[in-house]
């Protein structure tokens, strides 16, 4: 059973500029999630999927360069369009999806959820962080009752999606147009490992971090 993980990238950032190469504790903020997926137990091959070359100074060398339609660089594309041209150039089992915005997963983290698509009968996993608190949507409490307010620790968690991974079978894009499938495995991340790189405050708190995690 074959697992290939691929990371798309483009160069021409928008909200913070060139924010993939941006430096983050020694090192180039993509480099990050590759080292950790080169890492993870159960992975077949790791791709950089890319439309610009320039970005293979920014990687390991192990991380195989996969060069992109610079069409899928636009503004207006749709993730699913890569992870779908991605999937027509590279054939697995089952795709391991991450995102170079996520920087501190562990290489732990990724391998539990590729080890519960691969042997566990999941059909798909994804990293999310756990949270436990008095949550609303849409005017309404989702996990409480509002006339019978519990301890916290009484309360049932809520579960945030972060951006750091997706794992799927084939099937469940190829026939459902879908990351997560039927029967997924939450994968939980911590505070730190569930940091997604948006916006510059988010860099700035990430670089502040950096020095701890990646050491000096």
């Amino acid at each position: 059973m074959k697992v290939a993980a691929f990371v798309p990238i483009k160069l021409n950032s928008q909200r913070v500029k060139n924010k993939n190469i941006l430096p983050l504790g020694g090192r180039p903020l993509c480099w990050h999630v590759f080292h950790a997926l080169l890492r993870a137990e159960g992975i077949d091959e790791v791709y950089c999927y890319c439309s610009d070359e320039a970005i293979r100074e920014y990687i390991p060398n192990e991380a195989i360069f996969l060069k992109r339609d610079p069409a899928l660089d636009g503004q207006l594309v749709k993730g699913f369009d890569i992870y779908e041209r991605f999937i027509q150039d590279v054939d697995a089992d089952i795709y391991v999806l991450c995102h170079a915005t996520s920087p501190f997963i562990r290489a732990e983290t990724i391998a539990r959820g590729v080890r519960a698509v691969r042997e566990e009968g999941y059909d798909s996993a994804f990293s999310a962080q756990r949270v436990q608190t008095f949550a609303w949507y849409q005017g309404k409490p989702i996990n409480y009752d509002i006339n019978d307010v519990p301890r916290t620790q009484e309360l049932e968690p809520v579960f945030v999606e972060t951006s750091a991974f997706f794992i799927f079978q084939k099937d469940v894009f190829v026939k459902h147009r879908r990351r997560i499938g039927f029967h997924p495995y939450i994968c939980e991340t911590g505070d730190v490992e569930s940091i997604d790189i948006d916006e510059p405050e988010d860099y700035e708190f990430a670089c502040k971090l950096a020095e701890g995690v990646f050491g000096k």
